[in-house]
């Protein structure tokens, strides 16, 4: 359809409001307005020309502006063959670019599958038509389920859950279990009571590696029997095409259970009736480029819209969510006991004070410690030992000169992978050979410094002589296959001892594991982000719970600490896996100390050609919120550098506000955001800015 085929169609064309991705920092933050020869739905799908491009766009709820002598140009398609997205959709998104002052086109159009901006409406059509074909065919025949009886926490958990889950309701349940206390089973009979009302379930986790495992567990559930259910997956390891078909079946109703990662909150589901987010505490569910959400926020937002129950389960919950449960504002389950009966394992700490003193970083490895390894190969257990950094060392240095070896793109140092002989930086990617001498002064003796993943997994195998020692990280397992093969390994007992960084550490089900360690985790312990002591308790009470999940072998179950600072709160509550008590210790600190969640956090961090330029605009940008009305209210903290202020050329600066609330916060940074791009003509040094609502590390 064209501008010209409505003026000779006759028809009065009316006027719609499309949301369309409109150019970044261009100001156009709303739908724009279309002609169109006939009445569309809000929720539409359709493609429009903007500039000299034809987009897709999607027909939105609000009201088309009035008429102000422009000629509007006319939608070019209109793509019915798709149902159009629901109103209740739309306010989610809408609510996303609302809050985390992101464009409406922007959000919209990120949040659908990229494939279907590629298709016209009688390719939609098509794929809609085989789409349903394949799933008018029958699943296979598979075995009914077996559903394991219950444990007494886990039928009190359920009751509770089914008696707050009425009608209207909505509530937001968080479930507290520890590892090993059979949360997924909840999430489970939780799905089966929403299934069996005839409505469908999403079920959110943090990474792209627990998908396959978690799909696993529900289609042996849910996928034979009498009444067998259609489950699809939606994250980033599928093709463009499964990712558009698996998300046609979620939006037409045809699948009836959704796991994804962080992107699928955004899933169409028409008869949405209950949202799990496993793991809730984990960062993962933060997106941190384009408009950076809270998948995890947003699913407890959506649950009010739906008016579904949004079950959020987690051994160690972020302090937020635990927060609100103790304030009573979410409905708190306990699951306080192992599934079989199983103790959690004893937490050792082994004081690096207390080995010789060497020149340099120590990269000992504690001699208990690999006694307890060697007990555990005697005896046929398996062992987790986990490092969080991979590659050899995370720096090359010279012993004469001083020399290391800095990326000339960041200010970071290049990691050392030994298995390759190269430098890599981890932030901007740039690679090159390890160079025979030292480039500054020609010594031959360059050395690493330090340990990571790689150097770890040689030592180990050079202190326990014909152990099977395997590594699962980002470097060994980014060909495809490669992580479901070593996990696939493990499982068989085919490791001895499984090296990995945190991968390894969250939501592995490793029967035969019964020693779990972590090598030099202190670095998180002094860092300068105020949640690095949550996360790290968090880190190792996860890791901790991949050993002695066979009850059988629970009681001689060990985590091991190597650490410098054996005396710290942190490795104190560890001992005693009491969460609540660390909850509640830095909950206080936070109180004292006017941080989240007692204030509200915006960041908004700029990128220039030079740190100055950087700096100024932000200033200038502080200088503009200061004339806002509401800005009285606000903390804005000076302009300093981000952690690692140099990546890949791009010199990058950070600045803080604060807010009493959230609705303070707000009033100040939508009209503020719209300003914005008045500053672009004076301050031409800045490439990009973006603003981080909530962010997670500043």
């Amino acid at each position: 359809m064209t501008a010209n085929s409505l003026t000779s169609s006759g028809a009065e064309p009316v006027r719609l409001a499309v949301a369309v991705e409109a150019p970044l920092h261009s100001g156009l933050h709303g739908p724009l307005d279309y002609l169109s020869e006939r009445p569309l739905p809000a929720g539409t799908l359709v493609r429009v020309p903007l500039g000299r491009r034809d987009v897709p766009g999607v027909v939105w709820t609000t009201a088309p502006g009035e008429d102000e002598g422009h000629a509007l140009k006319a939608v070019s398609e209109v793509m019915d063959a798709l149902p159009p997205l629901s109103a209740r959709w739309c306010d989610l998104v809408k609510f996303t670019s609302t809050y985390y002052q992101r464009g409406l086109g922007e959000v919209a159009m990120a949040v659908l599958p990229r494939e279907i901006r590629k298709l016209d409406n009688t390719g939609l059509a098509s794929r809609i038509a085989k789409l349903r074909k394949a799933y008018d065919k029958p699943l296979p025949d598979a075995p009914a389920p077996v559903r394991p009886e219950l444990t007494p926490d886990q039928a009190e958990a359920l009751a509770k859950l089914a008696e707050a889950n009425v009608p209207g309701a909505a509530p937001v349940v968080l479930l507290h279990g520890l590892t090993g206390s059979g949360k997924t089973e909840v999430y489970l009979r939780a799905a089966e009571a929403a299934l069996a009302a005839g409505r469908q379930v999403l079920v959110l986790v943090p990474e792209i590696n627990l998908t396959p495992q978690l799909e696993a567990r529900f289609a042996e559930r849910f996928g034979g029997g009498d009444a067998p259910r259609r489950i699809v997956s939606l994250h980033s390891g599928l093709t463009p095409v499964q990712r558009l078909k698996n998300w046609l079946a979620a939006h037409l109703g045809l699948a009836d259970l959704v796991l994804g990662t962080r992107l699928a909150v955004f899933a169409p589901l028409p008869r949405l009736g209950l949202i799990v987010v496993d793991e809730e505490h984990d960062p993962s569910f933060k997106q941190q480029e384009g408009a950076r959400y809270s998948a995890r926020d947003l699913a407890v937002y959506r649950g009010k819209l739906e008016g579904s129950c949004v079950l959020l389960g987690s051994a160690t919950p972020s302090l937020e969510s635990w927060q609100r449960a103790e304030q009573g504002r979410y409905l708190k389950l306990t699951l306080a006991n192992r599934v079989g009966g199983g103790v959690l394992p004893k937490v050792r700490l082994a004081d690096m004070n207390l080995l010789p003193k060497v020149r340099g970083a120590t990269t000992a490895l504690a001699p208990a410690l690999i006694a307890a390894l060697g007990k555990r190969i005697e005896r046929g257990e398996q062992s987790l030992v986990f490092l969080n950094r991979r590659g050899y060392a995370p720096v090359l240095h010279c012993t004469d000169c001083g020399w290391k070896s800095g990326c000339p793109h960041c200010s970071a140092w290049r990691v050392f992978h030994k298995g390759d002989r190269t430098l890599r930086c981890h932030h901007c990617g740039f690679t090159q050979p390890v160079p025979r001498a030292c480039p500054d002064c020609g010594n031959l003796d360059i050395a690493p410094l330090g340990q990571g993943t790689e150097k770890l997994e040689e030592q180990l195998a050079a202190a326990l002589p014909g152990a099977r020692v395997a590594r699962i990280d980002a470097d060994t397992t980014k060909h495809k296959g490669a992580l479901e093969a070593s996990l696939s390994a493990v499982h068989a007992g085919e490791v001895d001892i499984l090296v990995g960084t945190q991968m390894v550490t969250k939501g592995h089900d490793f029967r035969r594991i019964t020693l779990v360690a972590a090598v030099n985790p202190d670095s998180a312990l002094f860092s300068s982000d105020f949640r690095a002591p949550e996360r790290l308790f968090s880190l190792l009470m996860q890791a901790a719970g991949r050993a002695g999940r066979d009850a059988a072998q629970a009681d001689r179950s060990e985590m091991w600490v190597q650490t410098w600072h054996p005396t710290h709160p942190v490795y104190t509550a560890l001992r005693q896996h009491d969460f609540n008590a660390f909850a509640a210790s830095q909950l206080k600190e936070r109180e004292i100390a006017g941080l989240p969640p007692y204030v509200h956090l915006a960041l908004m961090r700029a990128e220039a050609k030079t740190p100055e330029a950087a700096r100024d605009f932000l200033q200038a940008a502080a200088d503009l919120a200061a004339t806002l009305p509401g800005a009285g209210e606000l903390l804005l903290y000076p302009p300093v550098p981000t952690t690692i202020a140099r990546v890949a050329g791009v010199e990058r600066m950070q600045m803080l506000i604060e807010g009493a609330s959230r609705p303070q916060l707000q009033r100040v940074l939508g009209p503020w955001m719209a300003a914005l791009p008045s500053l672009r003509s004076t301050h031409k040094g800045v490439w990009r800015w973006a603003l981080d609502v909530d962010p997670l590390a500043i």
